[in-house]
């Protein structure tokens, strides 16, 4: 069972620890060591067939039970000895297992541990992110009222550009008026100087001024109307000179792109009578080499006859072959078969000589001419025909 004190001594601690761990002095280590090894040893009289195995099994043992339950193991070590690879296998999956198991728990514990701590870090994750949802809130909350004041200081801006602008405008305006009068109030000052008879002559002068000038201003219109007049005519032939130019370019265009067509369609007709001329050389050709080709034809057909002919003849002369190799094998067969019965029939007669020379060693055998058998006896056992 490879049961000892520590394989058993952790359990049954655990086990002590879970039932009365207020007390640990009330189970002694001893009979707790008992109690592991008797559970281990039931279980594995079980597993040998006994099913009524006791407390008293263990420590008051009769002669009866003691004879029955080692019969029992005996059997089961039998057993187990005649299934070595198999129990060694299971073994072998039981300690992978084992490992296996080992493995996954410590895995487990530190996953458990990884798990704990991630919830103590989503824990603080949670606190952090309602603390920072909490500032969003509040920081959104300022962001709209920073946006309301930030539209009213823009409408205000606005405004602002505005009154700037027409502010702006009606400065410019003034400053042009005053620029205008000043200009005016300077051109105006020598008249303000003079006396009103140099002023009226100045006036008169100024009015016919302005007469010849108003008539050359009309005359100069009369002309502007004609030349107007002139230009727009000349205008409407320009538009048609144009067009008809245009017209004459579009007709140059036509006329070079039938020349060129002409090019091309001389072009086509003499490539074209050179692949007439062509083709009829290739036609001509052509029945040539089909003339040719049938000729070949008839001398592939004659070549195939002979050929098959000779296939045919070699066919037979094969088949005759391997018949005359059949008929030789036969006879070779035979005449094997006829030289092992001659040579077991000599080596019979071999062994009847041999029995006989043993049987009569010393007695010399002579068959003179009349048929009669003499017999020498000689030293040596010699034989003389």
């Amino acid at each position: 069972m490879n049961a000892t004190r520590d394989s058993i001594d952790p359990a049954m601690r655990a086990a002590s620890d879970d039932i009365c761990s207020e007390h640990p002095d009330l189970v002694p280590v001893d009979t707790r060591l008992m109690m592991g090894f008797f559970v281990s040893l039931r279980r594995m009289l079980m597993e040998c067939g006994v099913h009524d195995f006791s407390m008293n099994d263990l420590v008051r043992p009769t002669y009866e039970r003691l004879g029955k339950i080692f019969s029992y193991v005996i059997n089961f070590i039998r057993f187990r000895e005649g299934q070595t690879e198999a129990i060694d296998e299971c073994l072998g999956k039981q300690e992978g297992t084992k490992s296996r198991i080992e493995q996954l728990y410590t895995e487990n514990e530190d996953m458990v541990q990884r798990l704990e701590e991630m919830k103590r870090n989503r824990k603080a994750m949670e606190a952090a992110v309602k603390e920072k949802v909490k500032r969003n809130d509040e920081l959104k909350a300022r962001l709209l009222e920073l946006r309301k004041g930030q539209e009213r200081i823009a409408e205000q801006l606005e405004r602002s550009k505005a009154e700037k602008n027409r502010a702006q405008q009606m400065l410019e305006e003034k400053t042009e008026r005053l620029v205008r009068c000043r200009q005016e109030s300077e051109k105006l000052r020598p008249y303000v100087l003079q006396s009103p008879a140099a002023l009226q002559s100045a006036l008169t002068e100024l009015h016919e001024t302005l007469m010849r000038e108003k008539s050359q201003i009309d005359m100069l219109e009369r002309r502007t109307r004609a030349l107007q007049t002139s230009s727009d005519s000349f205008g409407v032939v320009h538009s048609d000179v144009q067009s008809c130019v245009k017209v004459l370019e579009e007709i140059s265009v036509e006329l070079q792109k039938e020349e060129e067509e002409d090019a091309k369609a001389a072009k086509n007709k003499e490539a074209l009578n050179e692949r007439g001329a062509n083709v009829r050389e290739v036609e001509q050709s052509e029945k040539l080499l089909q003339r040719q080709l049938a000729k070949w034809e008839e001398r592939i057909d004659d070549l195939r006859r002979k050929h098959k002919e000779r296939e045919d003849a070699n066919k037979a002369k094969m088949e005759e072959l391997w018949e005359m190799q059949r008929q030789l094998r036969e006879e070779r067969a035979a005449k094997g078969r006829e030289m092992d019965r001659r040579k077991s029939r000599i080596d019979q007669i071999e062994k009847k000589v041999r029995n006989c020379h043993t049987s009569y060693s010393g007695i010399l055998l002579t068959r003179p001419a009349d048929g009669r058998i003499e017999r020498d006896h000689r030293k040596g056992g010699q034989q003389r025909p």
